[in-house]
């Protein structure tokens, strides 16, 4: 099953270089957002628990996960933003911000963590898949894109949406790369976009020297603003480059607005831990810090139907804060 999803991506990755071949040499002559280059890649992952994730038990289930590397127009190694998506998988919001970021000049790397699982969303289920599961593929990816010839090491930045948010959170803690990042390389900075910010894990305040800027939203009642304002408090006690940026009125997934979605509704069945206050445990057990019992997602803490919906507005002001962002920290022109 893994050799034949190489072969198909082998496959795809000959037959859009055959396509785009001379996109790299006349560049000049298309519009900026437009990739100079797209490879599809097979990354191999696991699939473990949270559990085994906390202490680096690696006899989890092998699987294959996917990445899409879009390599911006322009010469040499280039800067990256690396994207991990949120319960629904990769969804509309994505595409905006590809197109943001490959126009100014950075390539990008989006992983999809769900196909190669057999999966396509988890929010009525979220024990389907367990919350740490994506750092994994995170730091996979990072192995790939260490010995990829166009891209710069030291200017590789991390970028996750709800799920994915709370994964591009957590992969800064310090413990983790220990753990599971085998690539020698540090992201350059972290950009999580309205995380769960409602666990507490050992040493959760030992993070990489890197900048962390989180977007979030006050009326989200998916993954609340208020357990991230904690957290970001306990991380500035401790000295880290932390900021959190809060838009007054954008629920859960505002960036969709980038993607023309205004509409706010219920994300009929999904599963919240809104009101759960979970605490990492002796051997990596996770605990309900209100129970003192393991965390399981029928707990009473567990609710239903939080709201989903974009702005275009505070979409725009978030685009702009990180391209503002990535501009600093990448030193672009």
């Amino acid at each position: 099953m893994r050799a034949g999803m190489r072969a198909v991506a082998a496959a795809w990755v000959g037959c859009i270089g055959i396509l785009l071949a001379g996109i790299e040499t006349s560049a000049q002559s298309i519009p900026k957002e437009t990739p100079a280059r797209i490879e599809l890649y097979a990354i191999p992952s696991l699939t473990i628990t949270d559990q085994q994730f906390l202490t680096g038990d690696a006899n989890g289930k092998p699987v294959t996960v996917a990445g899409e590397f879009r390599l911006a127009q322009g010469a040499g190694r280039l800067p990256v933003v690396v994207m991990m998506h949120g319960s629904s998988g990769i969804s509309a919001n994505t595409e905006p911000w590809v197109h943001t970021f490959n126009a100014m000049g950075i390539s990008t790397f989006v992983i999809d963590g769900f196909s190669g699982r057999g999966l396509t969303v988890v929010g009525p289920n979220q024990a389907l898949l367990g919350r740490l599961n994506f750092i994994v593929d995170i730091y996979r990816s990072l192995e790939i894109l260490a010995k990829h010839p166009r891209v710069d090491p030291d200017r590789i930045v991390l970028m996750g949406f709800s799920r994915g948010g709370q994964a591009a959170l957590y992969a800064s803690l310090e413990r983790f790369h220990k753990l599971w990042n085998k690539s020698g390389l540090q992201f350059a900075g972290y950009i999580p976009f309205y995380p769960d910010c409602s666990t507490s894990y050992v040493g959760d305040t030992e993070v990489a020297a890197r900048p962390i800027r989180i977007f979030h939203g006050t009326p989200d009642d998916y993954n609340p603003v208020a357990s991230c304002k904690a957290y970001v408090a306990r991380l500035k006690d401790a000295g880290r480059d932390v900021m959190l940026t809060e838009y007054a009125d954008s629920q859960h997934g505002f960036d969709a607005g980038l993607a023309g979605f205004s509409t706010i509704s219920v994300s009929a069945n999904a599963q919240t831990a809104r009101h759960c206050h979970i605490r990492e445990g002796e051997a990596g057990v996770l605990i309900n810090a209100d129970t003192n019992e393991p965390f399981r997602y029928q707990d009473a803490c567990i609710e239903l139907n939080p709201h989903v919906g974009g702005n275009p507005a505070t979409a725009a002001e978030a685009r702009k804060a990180v391209s503002e962002f990535l501009r600093g920290l990448f030193k672009l022109g």
